[in-house]
C-alpha cells in the first residue's frame, strides 16, 4: 500500500495531510504556499510512495459549488498535467474550516494559536483525510 494525500485548496495557503503507508492513520503535514503547491507535490512523492490525491470539494449548504471552486478547476487540470500518474478524488469539505477550529480549541490551544490559519488550513485538510478513510 502507499500513502493518500489530502489537499486543502486554498487561495493563499493550502493545508496538506498524509496517511501511513497501511492508511490507517491521517496526519497533518504542512500548510504550503499555494503557488509552490505543484512544485512541492512533485518533490513530495519523489520521495515518499502516494497513489491517491484527495482534493476538498467547496459545497454550499444546497449541494451547490461553492465560488472557490472556480479557483480549484485549474489546479486540477494543472495537476493532472503534472502528476497524471496518481489519480485523485474529490471530498466534500463542508465544515471543515470550524471542525479545524474547533479541534484546536479543544486541543487547548490558546487564542494566539488559534489565529494561525496555517495550522487551520493543515487540519483542514486532516479532517478531510479522515473522512475519507472512516467511510
Amino acid at each position: 500500500m502507499a500513502q493518500i494525500l489530502a489537499i486543502d485548496f486554498g487561495k493563499k495557503r493550502t493545508g496538506i495531510a498524509v496517511t501511513d503507508d497501511l492508511q490507517i492513520i491521517a496526519s497533518g503535514l504542512t500548510t504550503v504556499n499555494t503557488e509552490e503547491l505543484i512544485p512541492f507535490l512533485k518533490e513530495y512523492i519523489s520521495k515518499e510512495n502516494v497513489e491517491l490525491f484527495l482534493i476538498g470539494e467547496p459545497k454550499q449548504m444546497d449541494n451547490t459549488e461553492s465560488e472557490s471552486e472556480e479557483l480549484i478547476r485549474p489546479f486540477i487540470e494543472k495537476l493532472k498535467k503534472a502528476i497524471p500518474s496518481i489519480p485523485f478524488k474529490r471530498v466534500d469539505e463542508r465544515f471543515t474550516s470550524k471542525m479545524a477550529f474547533q479541534t484546536m480549541i479543544d486541543g487547548g490551544l490558546t487564542k494566539k494559536q488559534r489565529r494561525n490559519k496555517a495550522l487551520v488550513d493543515e487540519i483542514s485538510a486532516t479532517i478531510i483525510l479522515q473522512s475519507y478513510l472512516y467511510k
